[in-house]
């Protein structure tokens, strides 16, 4: 399973070689060029794919493939190393040298927008149909300023992951979490009732999301230090430091380790955790717990929603987006579910039965309803590291919450002024 999202850091990327392309990445975009004027004997996807969603998204594409047999042509899926793919696009696709598709997490989409000559927008082919088709809010994540960009494949979101040897009943609320890991913990023993990257700014966003903050209000105002975020950190400053129910270490790896050896009884992660964790251990997914704080509101996690683009410039959008259709669509979406292990965007894809009754996409459907899509606004870029930088400092008690956050929005407020400022001097 991919990794959550594509902001800087270990945790929160996916590091695929391109060992089994046999391409540098020089050669790569070699091999993957074109030129406005003319087309190639495929229709070329890029993707970060590896493993079982790599075989799938050959399996749909050989299959598109074939049902347009000497009417369009083929799909060829080419494997991208998704540290570098970002960058890749934005040099390629507008010299003309980048593919006809990609398929690329939602939340970078506006600074493809705003730098133009990369992504092409396709409200032209959308009719009413197409728009209702996907679960809700998952086409919104994908439009920006109003212009929809791409269709979404499937969504990622943190969740509450547990032992059921350990716990037979998940929490509902805080309350109940904060219970259950009392008796569960022995720090002395290395034992953990609850564990998560608690200074990773992606996971704490579901308890700040829950309160009611987040990065950006409405209009785009960044809202770092509002007092929700302020409340909820100092949630988790409790958890640590006055409960003491947190590990000293809130590593990914030393997460995993700590579930995998039954040393951690729930953690917060994602559906990606799947793939790492234990095949021992009995676990169950549910939705994290209400806020008690909050006054019993839900947690809110980002989520990311992967999705198929079209590149600007490319010979022949229709081609393209019936292609991009067909992948978006409800075969292909159940296919990508069962032999990929994605968590489907689209709606007609839970009337397939094995997809409806797997109580792991379920809880993860049932997350993702809660879940807040990451902002696609450029400016999103410039906060996960000084908010990193935040959590590290208030989860270590170097300062407060409230001091730490006002030096993050600070921060993040004079670099998004001169993102801003770059901008319309390039356009001026």
């Amino acid at each position: 399973m991919a990794s959550h999202a594509s902001h800087g850091g270990s945790p929160t990327k996916r590091t695929f070689l391109a060992a089994s392309l046999g391409l540098s990445g020089a050669a790569l975009l070699a091999a993957c060029g074109k030129s406005a004027d003319s087309k190639r004997s495929a229709l070329v996807v890029w993707h970060s794919y590896r493993g079982r969603e790599k075989a799938a998204l050959e399996e749909v594409a050989a299959l598109y493939s074939a049902q347009v047999a000497g009417k369009a042509r083929p799909v060829r899926c080419v494997g991208v190393p998704n540290d570098a793919f970002a960058d890749k696009l934005s040099a390629a696709v507008p010299r003309g040298k980048g593919p006809d598709l990609f398929i690329f997490p939602h939340d970078r989409l506006g600074g493809w927008v705003e730098s133009g000559k990369t992504v092409a927008p396709i409200d032209f082919f959308l009719n009413e149909e197409d728009r209702q088709s996907f679960l809700p809010g998952m086409l919104d994540a994908t439009t920006y300023k109003g212009v929809t960009y791409a269709l979404p494949l499937n969504f990622k979101s943190a969740a509450l992951i547990y032992n059921k040897k350990m716990v037979p009943n998940p929490p509902r609320t805080t309350k109940e979490l904060v219970e259950i890991a009392t008796r569960l913990t022995d720090k002395g023993r290395g034992r953990f009732g609850f564990a998560y990257a608690y200074d990773d700014y992606f996971f704490h966003a579901g308890i700040g999301n829950g309160f009611g903050g987040g990065a950006f209000n409405a209009a785009g105002d960044l809202i770092l230090n509002d007092p929700a975020n302020v409340a909820a950190s100092d949630l988790v400053r409790k958890w640590r430091s006055e409960l003491n129910l947190l590990p000293d270490d809130p590593a990914n790896s030393l997460v995993t380790a700590l579930f995998n050896e039954e040393r951690a009884a729930m953690v917060m992660s994602g559906p990606w955790f799947l793939g790492e964790a234990s095949k021992s251990i009995d676990l169950g997914i549910a939705v994290l717990p209400m806020i008690s704080e909050a006054g019993d509101k839900p947690m809110r996690p980002w989520m990311t929603i992967e999705a198929i683009y079209l590149a600007a410039g490319t010979p022949d959008e229709h081609e393209a987006w019936q292609f991009a259709k067909f992948l978006a669509g409800p075969q292909a979406s159940a296919i990508m579910a069962q032999k990929g292990g994605q968590l489907p965007a689209s709606q007609a894809a839970y009337s397939v039965p094995a997809i409806a009754n797997d109580p792991i996409i379920s809880a993860f459907k049932a997350q993702g309803a809660l879940a807040v899509p990451m902002p696609n606004l450029p400016e999103m870029t410039l906060v996960w590291s000084p908010a990193d930088k935040a959590m590290k400092r208030f989860t270590k008690m170097e300062t407060t919450s409230q001091s730490a956050w006002n030096d993050c929005q600070t921060e993040v407020q004079a670099a998004i002024d001169a993102l801003r400022a770059s901008q319309a001097g390039g356009r001026a």
